[in-house]
């Protein structure tokens, strides 16, 4: 087993795959003395990688499993959510990899390779995790409802999948407040959008469709419901985004132009600027756009 490193969207497994491949290795009794897990949330400073991880990579590992089967003589250090990590953290981890392979394997988990510094992602074994695929989030979505006895119906399914994005954690939690809200009846395609905080296709249309007709007032006032409906402004610019890029009925100079607006108005938010500002600056360049060329 060389060192791994997992990256790739959250919520597809990476821990997942490790800890089941530890498991595998090791048995349920040996696992806990072989396995040292250290998770974002866990101090992972520049000393707890010298002292903590250090000292369990400098222990040596023998024996045999109780159930007879063969145990490989080596440690699993699993560091998720590595890319949090400060670089100087990092630097002391890439001396210990070396050092220590005889008797330890690490394996770094995180969503942005970028952000591991060249001389870790060098010494490891690269694993991309894609976003799972929608039949298969589909399969394991209705085994999970069967076990736990969930009505629920074949759109909510599909949409569930849709929302969630290739992140399966996701797509179960939405499960699970959907089961909690509807307190055992059937879980419908209209409670999956409410949940998981969509905008309704409906309500973005009618946007786009405000923006074409020109009329500020008109404007004004859907912007303001937007926001009294409770609706996140990120999650519009998501969706319109997407909307956007697939339509035929603009031409590729508004799209470039209003995906740009897009990215603004989303590092704006981001960084904590004011909803409603951002969604009429918007939709105004948008109304710009779709009313010059008429």
């Amino acid at each position: 087993l060389p060192n791994l490193l997992f990256y790739g969207p959250p919520g597809t497994g990476k821990t997942s795959t490790i800890l089941a491949a530890a498991r595998e290795l090791y048995g349920p009794e040996l696992f806990r003395q072989r396995v040292l897990e250290l998770n974002a949330s866990d101090e992972r400073g520049i000393q707890v990688i010298r002292e903590k991880v250090k000292a369990f990579a400098q222990l040596t590992a023998s024996g045999s499993r109780s159930d007879g089967k063969v145990c490989p003589p080596f440690k699993i250090v699993i560091l998720d959510e590595a890319d949090s990590m400060t670089s100087a953290a990092q630097a002391a981890l890439r001396r210990t990899m070396e050092k220590e392979s005889k008797t330890t394997r690490f394996c770094l988990i995180c969503n942005y390779i970028s952000r591991i510094i060249e001389p870790l992602t060098s010494r490891c074994s690269k694993f991309r995790f894609k976003p799972l695929s929608d039949k298969i989030q589909q399969q394991r979505l209705l085994d999970v409802a069967e076990k736990e006895h969930v009505k629920i119906s074949s759109e909510a399914v599909s949409y569930l999948v849709k929302v969630s994005e290739g992140d399966l954690r996701k797509a179960i939690t939405f499960l699970q407040s959907a089961t909690r809200l509807m307190g055992g009846k059937e879980i419908t395609e209209k409670i999956v959008t409410e949940i998981a905080g969509v905008i309704p296709k409906e309500t973005t249309d009618e946007l786009l469709s405000v923006c074409q007709s020109g009329s500020f007032e008109k404007l004004e006032t859907l912007a303001k419901n937007l926001i009294n409906e409770g609706y996140a402004v990120a999650q519009l610019v998501n969706q319109l985004h997407d909307t956007v890029v697939e339509s035929e009925d603009y031409s590729d100079k508004q799209k470039s132009v209003i995906v740009e607006k897009l990215a603004e108005v989303d590092k704006c938010l981001a960084d904590g600027a004011d909803e409603y500002l951002q969604l009429m600056s918007l939709c105004a360049l948008v109304m710009q756009q779709l009313t010059q060329n008429i």
